[in-house]
């Protein structure tokens, strides 16, 4: 029996997200939450509410931890996000939305969300 694991390596889901990006995506903790924050709403989201939901999830609700959260999301997790195209960010009104190839990723963060609350 032959098995071709470059198909599965590079395989694409359903909505053109290639799977290691999916799994890129939701390797961090913090980019993990915010997109199942993200999955639950309807429409544009506060980047603060963001950082405050996770500043308190994290126990960490001192302005200072808020303000390392807000910093590594802008330097770290809103690129990648933004370059993969799961999400829009407008600096201008610092909100971020989810876009429809994030629908990809549902299914995947169900199932880790569950473990992270474990």
């Amino acid at each position: 029996m032959n098995t071709d694991t470059t198909t599965v390596e590079h395989a694409d889901t359903d909505a053109g997200l290639p799977t290691d990006t999916v799994f890129e995506l939701l390797l961090e903790d913090r980019r993990r939450y915010m997109l199942y924050y993200l999955s639950r709403k309807i429409g544009a989201v506060a980047l603060e509410d963001v950082v405050d939901r996770l500043a308190h999830r994290e126990g960490a609700s001192t302005r200072d931890r808020r303000e390392a959260i807000r910093l590594e999301f802008h330097h770290n997790h809103l690129p990648k996000l933004t370059e993969s195209g799961v999400v829009a960010y407008d600096p201008a009104a610092e909100t971020i939305e989810r876009e429809p190839p994030a629908r990809a990723l549902d299914s995947y963060l169900e199932l880790a969300f569950a473990d992270d609350l474990r």
